[in-house]
């Protein structure tokens, strides 16, 4: 049986596994809570909390005069993290003066230099380059600012100039992410080419990753026979627009959407996250069991209806890459081959939870989640748990694969049911060329993929060790008949030799 078709018929016991889980966050001393993962089956298997909620910031808690209003960009550099206050047309920079405590730095609602407006509206996202400079999505004003460290105004990029793009139409940017040269990569509401590429001189230069057209094939039969009223009245195909993005570490663009539909993820005719390489090519791995799209079932639960709705991801070092789910305010975190690691969160009104979670980053191994309706700042740390995790995964990364495997151990050790902990002591005993002990843990979470390349490296070492016995017996195989043959010619030979002489 297609293991999708399993939705059906686990639904509803899959639904109150994690609603059962979810109740449990807030017994101080819980060893499981709301965190879970899917098995090879596609079961909801409950997990160790790889995080916790370190705290909560509201605007009394950093001693904002003005409280916070919609809140809806969050940025991370070094030490600082950076808020746009929507509502307030303002920006907050908060500084980490400890492990677990934010203290506002400034409060940023203008600017100075020779331009007509200097103060924001609705601003919705920020970046910081290296050298310190912001870069601001201006949503009311329709512009994106660039400014230096010291808050001047250096330039601004404005609506492109674009023969497809309507000219009457407003150019509302909405998340902006940049690169090391300071190119502008934007995504702009009522936009779905892609995202909005501008040159470090503002030019720009095209569009980026534009999702591809799925349509359905008897609705594209009839539209070519329809006449032209009745096309106007037809739905269009075009590209999904994309919600946010983020630049990794190596210069990939994560992008993410939620305009997705239950159908076309069943389908497999849509991608809720994608990576883009500079040519805009999404080459986001997928090797897990499970497409990467969040929860694998679509239950009711607190009104909650539908597939995840993605709308922030953030990528950490190590390439795990984690997204935010505002439909159930879930945040799944997925390694660099599209396994789930982890998946933890839901809406209302206690700590860890969400009612409009609207951005995502992370610091260290740390993530910041950000509540537009709440206008709050969650703080998630690490706990035991999940740095074992990190920790396996970075040494494989760092060539440590001993080290890794034990690792792996020792979160095999505190939950037994952790797939990617076998998985990943079969990869590392897989590159310390362990090949037979690989194979016994790939098969035990059947992964065929990685199985079938230990088997074939065992399969390599075993006719290598085996090769003079092997040549014999194949020697042996054609030279005995052989020789067989020719003791019974020579008999037959002295036989009939001995007839002739009588």
């Amino acid at each position: 049986m297609n293991k999708m078709t399993k939705r059906v018929a686990v639904l509803a016991i899959s639904a109150m596994m994690v609603m059962g889980s979810s109740l449990t966050a807030s017994a101080a001393n819980a060893d499981r809570s709301y965190t879970y993962n899917y098995d090879y089956w596609g079961d909801v298997q409950d997990s160790p909390d790889a995080y916790t909620v370190s705290d909560v910031f509201t605007s009394t808690d950093l001693g904002l005069d003005v409280k916070m209003k919609a809140p809806q960009g969050l940025y991370v550099k070094d030490n600082l993290v950076y808020i746009c206050d929507t509502g307030n047309n303002r920006i907050l920079e908060l500084e980490r003066v400890s492990r677990e405590k934010f203290e506002v730095k400034r409060i940023i609602d203008s600017f100075k230099g020779n331009v007509e407006v200097t103060t924001f509206s609705g601003p919705t996202d920020i970046a910081v380059s290296e050298e310190g400079e912001f870069f601001i999505a201006d949503k009311g004003n329709e512009r994106i600012l660039k400014l230096d460290s010291d808050l001047n105004y250096m330039t601004q990029f404005d609506k492109p100039v674009d023969s497809s793009l309507d000219p009457n139409a407003s150019f509302l940017p909405t998340k902006i992410v940049i690169d090391t040269a300071g190119r502008v990569y934007c995504v702009a509401s009522g936009i779905n080419k892609g995202l909005i590429k501008y040159e470090n001189d503002t030019t720009f230069s095209g569009f980026v990753g534009a999702t591809p057209v799925t349509y359905d094939w008897a609705d594209y039969i009839w539209k070519k026979l329809a006449t032209q009223e009745q096309r106007a009245q037809m739905e269009s195909f075009v590209p999904t627009e994309y919600d946010n993005a983020y630049i990794d570490h190596e210069g990939f663009i994560y992008v993410v959407t939620d305009s997705v539909e239950e159908e076309d993820l069943d389908a497999g005719e849509v991608d809720p996250i994608r990576k883009l390489n500079l040519l805009g090519n999404d080459i986001l791995v997928r090797n897990g069991e499970w497409p990467v799209f969040g929860d694998l079932y679509f239950g009711e639960g607190g009104g909650h209806t539908g597939p995840s709705y993605f709308t922030d991801v953030t990528v950490m070092e190590n390439d795990i890459y984690v997204v935010l789910d505002r439909n159930r305010g879930r945040l799944f975190g997925y390694d660099d081959q599209g396994r789930m690691v982890y998946a933890f969160g839901s809406n209302g009104n206690m700590d860890g939870y969400f009612n409009q979670p609207s951005a995502l980053e992370h610091m260290g191994h740390d993530l910041l989640v950000l509540d537009s309706l709440d206008c709050s700042l969650t703080l998630f740390t690490v706990t035991e748990f999940g740095s074992l995790i990190y920790q396996a995964i970075e040494q494989f990364d760092d060539g440590d694969y001993v080290g890794s495997g034990e690792s792996w151990q020792k979160v095999m050790d505190i939950d037994g049911n952790y797939d990617l902990a076998y998985i990943g002591i079969g990869r590392a005993l897989l590159r310390q060329e362990q090949y037979a002990e690989a194979m016994d843990y790939f098969e035990l979470k059947y992964d065929d993929e990685n199985y079938s390349k230990a088997f074939k490296q065992y399969r390599k070492d075993w006719v290598e060790e085996h090769i003079v016995i092997i040549v014999i017996l194949l020697l042996a195989v054609f030279l005995i008949p052989l020789g067989i043959g020719k003791v019974k010619s020579i008999k037959h030979e002295i036989d009939t030799a001995d007839i002739f002489r009588i």
